[in-house]
């Protein structure tokens, strides 16, 4: 009987050995997705998009070209560099200037011999995702080597715009967007008195003047190759964003196992920052969201310096998450108070309202004015409305305008605003203490607080070397002007009453004496000098402040900045340059006014 037995083992033995030579057993297979590139989160964004992919094409893009101011009454120049002055004799060739119909009927040779012209530089950031029409400001500076003195008073004509160092000829990028307008000569910069003839008048601005020309999408790249993980990633976006009206495509398309391209929806238009960071923040596992609401909680008490992303994770998570933040509304230390407010804030929930006044009204500064901006963002709420109203009184000059800014932006009565001559909006503000505000960004706007603000009395100024001449006797109904348009021996003289906000749209007001109205028909820019020239000498019955130039400040950060993506167009998709394993785009701070960029990346000025 053993013998038997073994006889059975020995056999079972060899037919176990003959399997194993005739199917060997299986190697890895080599289609198993390796990584292509490793990506280092936070642990409070593991499970989130950002964790296994980057984000391509979020940085702004500094776009530039070779431009044209026109109107200059003599203070242009024929002189400019020969590269600039070829550049633009093919350009004006290309726009047919000398044909009758389509043109001026003037050679563009005889065009550029003019001195009421300017060749000038044209720059300025488009944001990162901007849509096809979106509006930004751009900076125009007279071209290095020429003969112009001043800007001031011209306009400039389309200039194309390209991303990327200033070129000409063949090695130019594609364009991508294109600025026109009035160009805006700055009289708040440092130092700056137009009367002493200190303003630098050969740099000027032209507010929302630049125009985005094509989408510029944005793509997520996958760590890991993956097509049945990139199609989990494309279907958890475009429920989180589903396709609005006016949407052409889908918010999320998988161009392969690699890369993904979005679309900014229409809700978003002007926030990319904001969609971008809730792509990043998305978890791809969203069945449980009352778990993953509290597991970043968790994940934030127990490391307060992880507050932004906190923040941004309970934001993509949806209005789920907001039962997990009330408690944190109150919390002593600010990083998960703010995080949790910011969250409810966004989030819409009324319970953050109280909170968020009471931080308005007595926090620290920095914590004030990120209140009250919050505050402004949120859903139609009267108690957020008379909340922030007596703020345009406070002590803190930035906490008055960001009140204004914000009561603006939810239409409170308690800002009214006229457009004056399409040139510019005036907003009156009600408020005890009297202050004139000019804003440099964005569509041309005034604002005057208080209801009584008016021209000093008794006052007599002039103005541009007696072209203008103001005066305001004692006992005088109106103020009486003296106005010599530039270019002209006529010398108008009209009446004006002495209320701030009635003078300023006196100053911009185009006559007509077919309905009896008076004005001086000036320019946004024109109007800024008039003013700030009256309140240097303390004629205009107010402080006059001016918000600070922002765009020469982005456009000197993103050019410092070690990483910057000049992009014609994406890069090959097999090749692109990958960012340093901190792949989140971290929100930084515009550099000082002062500051400096590198010369060999800027245009003297």
């Amino acid at each position: 009987m053993r013998g038997f037995v073994s006889i059975l083992l020995a056999a079972a033995l060899a037919a176990c050995s003959n399997i194993e030579e005739a199917a060997p057993r299986p190697k890895p297979s080599s289609s198993v997705p390796k990584p292509t590139f490793e990506i280092e989160v936070d642990p409070i964004l593991r499970g989130t998009i950002a964790s296994e992919a980057i984000l391509l094409g979020f940085n702004d893009v500094v776009a530039r070209g070779y431009g044209i101011v026109v109107g200059l009454k003599g203070t242009g120049s024929r002189t400019m560099p020969a590269e600039v002055r070829a550049f633009l004799l093919q350009e004006l060739s290309r726009r047919e200037i000398s044909d009758t119909v389509k043109g001026m009927g003037v050679s563009p040779e005889r065009f550029l011999n003019s001195d009421d012209i300017a060749a000038v530089v044209v720059e300025g950031v488009i944001p990162a995702g901007s849509t096809r029409d979106s509006k930004f400001d751009v900076r125009v500076i007279a071209v290095p080597g020429s003969g112009t003195t001043s800007l001031e008073g011209g306009r400039l004509w389309t200039a194309e715009l390209r991303p990327g160092p200033l070129l000409a000829g063949s090695r130019q990028a594609a364009i991508v967007a294109e600025a026109k307008g009035p160009v805006l000569i700055n009289p708040f910069m440092p130092g700056a008195s137009s009367s002493l003839g200190d303003v630098d008048r050969l740099s000027g601005r032209v507010l929302n003047g630049g125009r985005v020309l094509k989408d510029l999408p944005l793509r997520l790249r996958l760590a890991t190759p993956s097509h049945s993980r990139a199609g989990t990633i494309v279907s958890a976006l475009n429920t989180r964003f589903p396709r609005e009206p006016g949407q052409n495509d889908e918010t999320a398309r998988g161009k392969n196992g690699e890369l993904i391209e979005l679309t900014v929806p229409p809700s978003f238009e002007g926030k990319t920052n904001e969609f971008a960071q809730l792509v990043r923040h998305m978890s791809l596992d969203v069945q449980n969201p009352d778990a993953l609401a509290m597991a970043v909680r968790r994940s934030l008490l127990a490391n307060p310096g992880g507050a932004s992303a906190a923040a941004w994770r309970w934001q993509a998570i949806g209005r789920k998450s907001t039962p997990h933040l009330h408690d944190l509304y109150t919390h002593p230390e600010d990083q998960p108070r703010m995080a949790a407010l910011e969250a409810g804030a966004k989030l819409d929930d009324p319970l953050a309202v109280k909170p968020l006044l009471e931080m308005a009204r007595k926090g620290k500064p920095t914590l004030r004015i990120a209140a009250i901006k919050l505050l402004g963002g949120m859903g139609t709420n009267p108690a957020i409305d008379v909340g922030l109203r007596p703020l345009v009184d406070d002590d803190d000059l930035d906490v008055r305008l960001i009140a204004y800014e914000m009561l603006r932006k939810r239409r409170d009565p308690s800002v009214e605003t006229m457009a004056i001559n399409n040139r510019f909006s005036l907003d009156l503000i009600r408020s005890t203490k009297p202050l004139i505000y000019a804003a440099q960004t964005g569509p041309p706007r005034l604002a005057v607080f208080g209801e009584d603000v008016r021209l000093r009395q008794p006052m007599l100024q002039r103005i541009w070397d007696g072209r203008l001449i103001v005066k305001f006797d004692p006992g005088d109904a109106k103020a009486l002007v003296s106005y010599r348009p530039l270019g002209t021996e006529r010398q108008r003289i009209e009446q004006t009453k002495p209320e701030v906000h009635e003078f300023i749209a006196f100053l911009a007001r185009t006559p007509s004496p077919t309905i009896g109205s008076a004005g001086l028909d000036l320019s946004y820019g024109e109007t800024l000098g008039v003013l700030y020239e009256l309140a240097r000498e303390q004629n205009l019955g107010s402080d006059f402040r001016g918000e600070q130039d922002r765009i020469l400040a982005e456009i000197m950060r993103r050019e410092e900045e070690a990483e910057v993506e000049e992009r014609p167009d994406f890069p090959d998709e097999t090749k692109a340059a990958l960012p340093s394993p901190a792949t989140a785009p971290r929100p930084t701070q515009p550099a000082p006014l002062d500051a400096r960029p590198k010369a060999a990346d800027t245009v003297p000025r």
